[in-house]
């Protein structure tokens, strides 16, 4: 329950600067190191799913429950996140998942059947669902308020680089392998370097978490207040009311009990009402489609007769523009806020994935798209990532960091995290039939849920923009 008599935040507690800004900017991105294998690992896969169908001599649908399978993974890492950070600590919890990474990256390059590669892409997928909850959870607890939303915008800012990353090192592999990608080097199919090259990001993550400290938060909750103190004159600056601050987050941490699933149930609908909300906004996120252009690009654009080497280079190009995109949300979420934002990237993707839609809806002429169409196919991806990528793709990340009370604050971040990867996984695994069945009738579906995050967006979500989050409830 939510008290009424909280004090008044400490005197400048919420608009200090930090003393040592690079200080605070090396610890949020340390920690959005998992962001960076997040987005790594979900786009990998791109540039393997060609070779896994050939490999294995599989159809569509087996193809896609292989490359989705992860994200089952990812929904139960998401989902039990929350609970074991609040034990053993957000810390701990990113070592466990660097750990993961590694295992999953040697285990998926080197596969001896396709059930294996399956078994480690889900345990790639937990450490992924892992840091999808840890690393927007610490990075809104140690940042000061003035700088929280591009702070919190680390972990997109990493995801992006990371799906970039992971296109590049793609087609560099694959140039090393003759534009063939189950060509040998050194022994090894071109598709299976692509997933064990993941290994070098998984050992740095782990390495990093020894360097950044624990959230204060989290300090305060199992009575390290000394250390809390260190940590929070690091990143607040040594001018805060260091004892007031403390206080503060103490009396908002006794007037509440550590969150659990049963604190998100509610009187009549099930979850309480924000917590549907942050559902929605993690829903809505995915049904868009945003990552099969990460997923299965490079087949997408093969389907329609561009050849693998141009497809590939397509596949990096939309991830620079998934970056330009994330540079223009990280400056303008603490400027415009973060509803504005949303309702303008909806209505820039829901014009692109229509014209995406017209253009796929047109016969193909010796394999390929006529040339308009083709032309405006490859604008409109582009335009959606770029929609996306200063809309959603950073301000989901931000609000499901900041709008839960404390109370609730792990537990619903998981809930809504595990909600977001069930709905990667619907549109993950339900792509290649629906491509094969109808591929424009499949982005009109995804262009219906653009327009229909604009009236969600009015009408339920609050703007937290400025507040402290011991101000939300």
């Amino acid at each position: 329950m939510t008290s009424t008599a909280q004090p008044p935040p400490a005197s400048g507690a919420r608009s200090a600067h930090p003393d040592h800004l690079g200080h605070v900017i090396f610890i949020t991105a340390a920690a959005a190191m998992g962001g960076f294998l997040f987005g790594y690992d979900s786009s990998v896969i791109n540039g393997a799913v060609e070779a896994i169908r050939h490999r294995y001599d599989i159809g569509s649908g087996t193809l896609a429950q292989v490359i989705a399978v992860a994200l089952v993974g990812c929904a139960i890492g998401a989902a039990t996140a929350g609970r074991i950070a609040d034990r053993i600590g957000r810390i701990r919890c990113m070592q466990i998942a660097a750990v993961l990474f590694t295992l999953s990256a040697v285990g998926s390059a080197l596969p001896f059947a396709l059930w294996d590669l399956a078994m480690w892409r889900i345990i790639g997928g937990f450490a992924i669902g892992m840091a999808s909850v840890i690393g927007p959870a610490y990075i809104a607890e140690v940042s000061p308020a003035a700088y929280r939303g591009r702070l919190a915008s680390f972990q997109q800012a990493a995801i992006v680089i990371g799906i970039a990353v992971s296109q590049l090192v793609n087609y560099g592999i694959l140039q090393l392998a003759d534009g063939d990608q189950r060509g040998e080097i050194a022994g090894i199919e071109a598709w299976q370097w692509m997933l064990g090259v993941m290994v070098v990001p998984a050992v740095l993550y782990g390495l990093l978490s020894f360097a950044i400290p624990e959230s204060p938060r989290f300090l305060i909750s199992v009575g390290r207040v000394g250390r809390a103190k260190e940590v929070l004159a690091e990143v607040e600056g040594k001018g805060v009311d260091l004892d007031a601050r403390v206080t503060e987050i103490e009396l908002a941490m006794h007037r509440e009990h550590k969150s659990s699933f049963k604190d998100l149930l509610g009187s009549r609908f099930g979850f309480l009402p924000i917590v549907w909300v942050g559902i929605g906004l993690s829903v809505f996120q995915q049904l868009v489609g945003i990552n099969v252009a990460f997923y299965y690009s490079a087949t997408l654009w093969q389907s329609v007769g561009v050849d693998p080497s141009s497809s590939f280079l397509y596949s990096f190009t939309t991830s620079i523009i998934n970056i330009i995109g994330t540079v223009i949300a990280m400056v303008l979420v603490d400027r415009i806020g973060r509803r504005p934002l949303a309702l303008i990237g909806s209505a820039g993707m829901a014009i692109a994935l229509a014209l995406e839609a017209w253009a796929f809806s047109a016969d193909l002429v010796d394999g390929k798209l006529p040339e308009t169409q083709g032309v405006v196919a490859l604008i409109a991806a582009h335009v959606f990532v770029l929609f996306f990528a200063l809309s959603w793709g950073v301000v989901v990340w931000v609000f499901l960091g900041e709008m839960f009370p404390n109370r609730i604050r792990a537990a619903a971040l998981g809930v809504a995290a595990s909600a977001q990867w069930i709905a990667n996984w619907a549109i993950t695994a339900s792509f290649p039939s629906l491509a094969d069945w109808n591929l424009s009738g499949t982005y009109m579906i995804y262009t219906v849920f653009a327009v229909l995050s604009i009236p969600f967006v009015l009408r339920y979500v609050k703007e937290t923009k400025g507040k402290a989050l011991e101000e939300m409830g």
